[in-house]
């Protein structure tokens, strides 16, 4: 038996009908006759010197050794695929997809995107908000940007800003609970998505930080934090805010944040691709506004004193 590969056009023809199991459906995806399929998969067993197929009425089923190649070939088929669909983006340098979760969609990147489309019109940006767990290459991602705390070893990882939790609120809300002790009669907004951290961050760490025993249970629960920023924006209550999330309210004035210290959260948003992708136009370009853009609102923390309760 050789070990010699048999031709590229045998085993995809031998691919289509394994997934389909018909020959005729086979023959209508590779837009071939059905006779051609059919002469394809028979070289292959040839090759093979071993069937792959039983033929039965209107049917046909996978041999033991159908069953051994069908599992590579779906595999090497969907990584040349994948390899096909890489190389063809480096030669695009005018798309750029980014994935980021929706809080960060909404909060930061959808506020400032009109400034980088203004500036960068060669660039045709595309989003996907989800937190979903993405391969950048399979999925067609040029850019992902996520929280986390965790490090990924095969990509270019860039940190971000240092990310930490305080109580922000409405200006008018700010009048109504101008002490740390009124603070523990205002209305309280819970953000449960940052529940996955290991950082002491809940709003008991917060108030024993500044020597107040109260821990609040009640109020509003949300499960992403741009719904609990809104929630805060409309005056319902007060909520510790993220950093990424909030800069642009703070530093214009729609929320504010009387009360100046903050909760290290132990993690960070990353902009994240594949290695050796970091240089091209269109990421980079994406990269160094993202950074233009943070340094923007660097001085929201000039005056703050930012804690790390999980490291004392």
């Amino acid at each position: 038996m050789s070990n010699r590969l048999p031709p590229l056009t045998a085993l995809r023809a031998f691919d289509a009908a394994a997934r389909h199991m018909s020959f005729a459906q086979a023959a209508a995806e590779l837009n071939v006759t059905p006779a051609a399929l059919s002469f394809q998969i028979k070289s292959l067993e040839e090759h093979l010197g071993a069937p792959l197929f039983r033929r039965l009425n209107r049917a046909v089923e996978l041999t033991e050794a159908g069953t051994a190649l069908s599992r590579g070939a779906a595999e090497g088929f969907q990584t040349l695929a994948t390899a096909w669909r890489a190389a063809q983006r480096t030669q695009d340098t005018q798309t750029l997809t980014v994935t980021a979760g929706p809080a960060f969609t909404a909060k930061w990147l959808a506020p400032r995107l009109y400034e980088f489309a203004q500036s960068h019109p060669e660039i045709e940006l595309r989003f996907a908000a989800s937190l979903q767990r993405m391969d950048l290459m399979r999925d067609n991602v040029d850019v992902a940007i996520r929280f986390s705390s965790s490090v990924t070893p095969e990509l270019y990882v860039l940190p971000l800003a240092e990310e930490w939790v305080m109580p922000v609120m409405t200006p008018a809300l700010a009048a109504q609970y101008p002490t740390i002790e009124s603070l523990t009669h205002a209305p309280i907004i819970f953000d449960d998505s940052v529940r996955f951290l290991k950082a002491p961050i809940a709003w008991s760490d917060w108030f024993a930080a500044l020597g107040v025993s109260y821990n609040p249970t009640s109020g509003p629960r949300f499960s992403q934090a741009d719904h609990a920023l809104d929630a805060a924006l409309a005056g319902v209550g007060i909520v510790m805010g993220r950093r990424a999330l909030v800069v642009k309210d703070l530093a214009e004035g729609r929320l504010v944040a009387p009360f100046p210290t903050a909760l290290a959260t132990g993690a960070r948003f990353s902009f994240l691709c594949l290695k050796g992708m970091e240089n091209r136009p269109q990421i980079a370009t994406f990269r160094d506004w993202i950074l233009t853009e943070i340094e923007k609102t660097a001085h929201i923390t000039d005056n703050l004193t930012i804690l790390d309760l999980a490291a004392s």
